[in-house]
């Protein structure tokens, strides 16, 4: 049975090693998020680096999610000092228990204040793909079809929340 991938990207305001209370903010929202997330029902896994500092996300080992990547629309910096970006690549059983953890609870709050962590772009923020029950997505899987979907709109290959595929590729829906 497939699994869904799932990749988010934002380019922050401010480094991730900025001091200041928003980014502190964003931390602590972050490590609760991904708390409550991890106990969502059809939740899989999540991409982790090995022993890494916050803000070191380049040159962290990512095991089987492979090297780090992000967007080429990305411009900001990459060290542990300048990296301004916010990214997750995680792994679930179905659309709606994905749609459902981030749509719901302690992520939808925090979605509801993104603009005071993110900068707005014209980009997308996340791409969904189908992969086989046995593949682990990477990085530059996400990155890859993040730049897709903001090329050619929502299809089976890389798509959105909003605008979703079932695995064999058909439009479908989420209860909202």
């Amino acid at each position: 049975m497939p699994h869904l991938a799932l990749y988010t990207f934002g380019v922050l305001k401010s480094p991730l090693a900025d001091p200041g209370p928003l980014t502190r903010e964003l931390y602590d929202t972050g490590e609760a998020v991904y708390r409550k997330i991890g106990q969502a029902p059809g939740y899989l896994a999540h991409a982790e680096p090995a022993g890494t500092d916050r803000g070191e996300l380049f040159d962290a080992d990512w095991g089987a999610w492979g090297e780090f990547a992000v967007p080429t629309w990305y411009d900001k910096g990459r060290t542990a000092e300048t990296t301004a970006l916010a990214a997750t690549l995680s792994l679930w059983t179905d659309l709606q228990p994905a749609f459902d953890a981030v749509y719901t609870g302690l992520h939808r709050a925090a979605l509801n204040r993104r603009h005071d962590w993110f900068e707005r772009t014209a980009h997308p923020t996340h791409v969904i793909w189908w992969i086989s029950d046995d593949v682990t997505p990477t990085w530059q899987d996400g990155a890859s079809r993040l730049e897709h979907l903001h090329a050619h709109g929502s299809a089976p290959h890389a798509f959105t929340f909003q605008h979703p595929f079932a695995p064999d590729g058909t439009p479908t829906r989420t209860n909202r």
